[in-house]
């Protein structure tokens, strides 16, 4: 890609990322388009569909996702290593509003272009949690597709305004659900999620 090219595909991405974390998912493509100072034509030659836009404004996101995952799984503690990583998706998820209900509805299909990232972010996750089942720090009757959907399900939580003060407090619910009493007792204090203002 030539580097003007390349540019413009940047300020595109800069543009409708703070336009998605003010409005949602469904702010308008032509609204993205009139705050770059470009046409909805050139928003569109970058960005055919909103997945498309959205798959390359969250890729970055997804990779740092998987490579916390793949860092956690040789640095922490099992049950820690789980927590850790769950604090960091559902908070990262709230960060674009709506953007859960998308990811959700791609992982289950396979012609979404966002499918692919979400497959890979839900695997690094089942890969913490087997490690933490082994160990015995996790229970045994949940796999990788029901942590993802506990996820989008916290996430969710952090997009509703008036539920937003007691999605802290249900991560922890749900997290001492997941964990055994052996890796409550080692989940710290500091990985704890924080209040969200």
């Amino acid at each position: 890609m030539r580097a003007d090219a390349r540019k413009n595909r940047d300020h595109l991405l800069a543009v409708a990322g703070a336009a998605i974390g003010e409005q949602g998912v469904d702010v308008s493509l032509r609204d993205i388009a009139r705050r770059a100072n470009v046409g909805l034509a050139t928003l569109l030659r970058h960005f055919p569909t909103r997945e498309a836009l959205l798959d390359a404004l969250l890729h970055t996101s997804f990779d740092a996702l998987t490579a916390k995952a793949g860092a956690l799984e040789t640095s922490s503690s099992p049950g820690d290593a789980l927590v850790s990583w769950l604090r960091d998706c559902v908070g990262w998820t709230t960060e674009y509003r709506g953007a859960v209900v998308l990811m959700a509805a791609a992982i289950e299909d396979p012609e979404s272009a966002l499918h692919a990232s979400c497959v890979t972010v839900r695997a690094a996750g089942a890969r913490l949690l087997t490690r933490a089942q082994a160990a015995g720090m996790a229970r045994t009757d949940i796999d990788g597709a029901d942590l993802f959907a506990l996820v989008e399900a916290l996430a969710w939580l952090g997009d509703q305004r008036s539920l937003a003060p007691r999605a802290d407090r249900l991560f922890d619910v749900v997290t001492s659900a997941i964990l055994t009493s052996t890796a409550s007792s080692d989940t710290h204090e500091e990985d704890r999620p924080r209040a969200r203002n």
